[in-house]
């Protein structure tokens, strides 16, 4: 039975299908024509046990199941390979005064409600004119 891994590095996923019964090895070997990069310079770990896949042992063996996220590292210059670094969503929406809140839902829900009438069935261009307008003035 087919299955899917996601594998990530930094920003980029790549979606590899393969089979429980696939060697971690096998797995490498589909990425290096992605990531241009040979297998022994590969390193696939688990992020949420930080455990390193063997290239000798199945996924299931390594109890890898159909939509798991596994991430790649590359070895640098000095033979080491570089740290985890996936790019997780919360990345992207980090809170302004640190506590962890909404502080953009704040913010919309304190703007007076007849502000956006103007925008109603506008272009794009438009809308981001009249944003950059509102914040200037």
């Amino acid at each position: 039975m087919d299955m899917y891994i996601r594998v990530k590095r930094s920003k980029t996923t790549y979606f590899i299908r393969c089979k429980p019964s696939d060697k971690v090895l096998d797995i490498k070997q589909k990425l290096q024509e992605l990531v241009d990069q040979p297998a022994n310079n590969q390193q696939l770990i688990l992020p949420g046990t930080g455990e390193v896949l063997e290239d000798s042992k199945t996924l299931a063996d390594q109890k890898v199941e159909n939509d798991a996220v596994v991430a790649l590292t590359l070895r640098k210059d000095d033979n080491e390979f570089e740290e985890v670094n996936i790019v997780q969503p919360n990345d992207f929406y980090q809170a302004r005064d640190g506590d962890g809140g909404n502080w953009w839902h704040d913010e919309i829900h304190n703007v007076p409600e007849d502000i956006f009438k103007p925008l109603i069935n506008c272009r794009v261009n438009d809308v981001l004119v009249w944003t950059i307008l509102n914040l200037l003035s």
